[in-house]
């Protein structure tokens, strides 16, 4: 068997690894790289590999860093099945095309800056309609359920906690070239324990061999007593201030959770009525596929939505649908929250909201999850004082604010809780899907509590024997 390491190795996004046991190819996810622009575009147009020559696919969970790219796989060959949970295939019939439509835009725009500078024109990598076509080669299969994937290979899925439908991967192996059974686990994106919506990972049993997540290798994230009462403070200044508090959010999961948290604290009397707009068309179908798989939420989570008021829609709320709507949303006077895609604030309405209120001191930006490097989200959370939105410089007046207890990923002694529950020799561990520090930092710990297993940090490109 032979692991080739193909995305997300040095990096958190662009989940790709790619599995050759028995002459077959089982690829793990097939996310999009998210970064620069140009360092994007050039990294998604290639495979390392033949996209026609892979058997099948198993995709992880719906998030575009681990999804994104399966248009172009298949437009460029690729004809096998994708296995997906069910909640992760409904997810990604609104993300898949919502990814195209914006990767058509940023081609557009790329193009008219290469006109003017006299290059050669790029071409979109895949389209809306590719994405609507590669939907078609989805198979769904539901947690615990075994499935044959090629010869010698059995593949399980268990609940990862992340995201509505995310799933751990469980692939039991027979190599046929060494006579040896082995068990390889993939970890995917691990969720925080004790999430508003959604069920704990889960643990797994027998494991040889683990390819493990490391977003926050090395971080900690606010306790949730903690967050609740730093988001009513945030939210009763704003109303003092009579300003807007803009949250860049991933228009799936973690929106949904914030509406959760907001119904919440409003039903605690936290903070008085104050108008709240999710400006996302694709948080909107989200939240009704979230009702649509009400069986992959947490007991206290389904009850909410069945058996009070709707806290997916709450008074004060309004789900904003068309462009006019969102326009409307600068000339707002007083006190409000905007919840707007994307939580990297890469793309999307979201970049217009910054635009309007980002010099406005009065208002304040709230990042409630991880941004990748490099990216807009980023840069203002690390503090920089001038950003470049659409192409115009902007000053940053407003005040940001950090909730890393929304995110989605479990931070530093959550990943090694997990890591604890795994059992079975775990002999060799490879750990992706994060920036080198963080997985530095996650490896030190892991090689200090794992003495008996080897623990390395995989590289891209990188080529595996087991």
């Amino acid at each position: 068997m032979k692991i080739s390491f193909c995305g997300a190795a040095g990096t958190t996004t662009g989940s790709k690894h790619l599995i050759e046991v028995n002459g077959h190819r089982i690829l793990l996810d097939c996310g999009l790289y998210q970064g620069r622009r140009h360092e994007a575009v050039e990294r998604n147009s290639t495979f390392p590999f033949d996209p026609a020559k892979v058997d099948v696919v198993v995709l992880s969970h719906a998030h575009i860093d681990h999804s994104g790219n399966l248009p172009h796989l298949c437009k460029r060959g690729f004809t096998g099945n994708i296995y997906a949970t069910p909640a992760t295939r409904d997810l990604c019939s609104i993300m898949l095309p919502d990814a195209a439509y914006i990767h058509e835009r940023d081609i557009a725009w790329l193009n008219r800056h290469r006109k003017e500078d006299n290059l050669p024109l790029l071409e979109t990598n895949y389209t809306r309609e590719d994405a609507e076509k590669c939907l078609r080669q989805f198979v769904t299969v539901s947690y615990h359920r075994p499935m044959i994937l090629v010869e010698g290979v059995t593949m399980t899925f268990i609940d990862a906690g992340h995201l509505l439908g995310s799933a751990q991967v469980v692939l039991d192996i027979d190599d046929k070239q060494t006579g040896k059974k082995s068990r390889l686990l993939f970890s995917g994106d691990i969720g925080r324990p004790d999430n508003d919506l959604l069920m704990d990972a889960e643990a797994c049993e027998k494991v040889d061999y683990v390819i493990m997540e490391s977003t926050y290798g090395g971080r900690h994230h606010e306790l949730a007593t903690d967050a609740s009462e730093h988001m009513c403070q945030i939210i009763r200044r704003i109303l003092q201030q009579r300003g807007k508090l803009i949250i860049p959010s991933f228009a799936v999961e973690r929106t949904q959770q914030l509406l959760f948290t907001l119904d919440q604290l409003r039903h605690e009397k936290c903070f008085p009525l104050i108008p709240t707009f999710v400006d996302s068309p694709l948080a909107v179908k989200a939240t009704e596929i979230f009702r649509l798989h009400f069986d992959d939420l947490k007991p206290e989570a389904h009850n909410a939505v069945f058996m009070r008021d709707d806290p997916f829609g709450f008074e004060g709320l309004q789900l904003v649908r068309n462009v006019e709507e969102s326009k409307s949303l600068n000339k707002i006077k007083g006190a409000a929250i905007i919840i707007s895609a994307s939580g990297m604030a890469e793309s999307g309405r979201i970049l217009h909201h910054l635009r309007n209120n980002l010099e406005n001191e009065r208002n304040i930006i709230l990042f409630v999850g991880y941004c990748a490097e490099n990216t807009l989200g980023w840069k203002l959370r690390e503090g920089h004082k001038k950003v470049n939105i659409l192409g115009d410089e902007f000053e940053v007046h407003a005040d940001i604010e950090i909730l890393d207890s929304f995110s989605g990923h479990a931070d530093h002694d959550e990943l090694l809780g997990w890591f604890d529950r795994i059992k079975g020799p775990k002999s060799r561990v490879f750990l992706v899907h994060g920036e080198p520090e963080r997985s530095a930092a996650l490896k030190a710990a892991l090689d200090e509590k794992h003495v008996e297993g080897k623990v390395e940090i995989a590289a891209l490109n990188q080529h595996v024997e087991l």
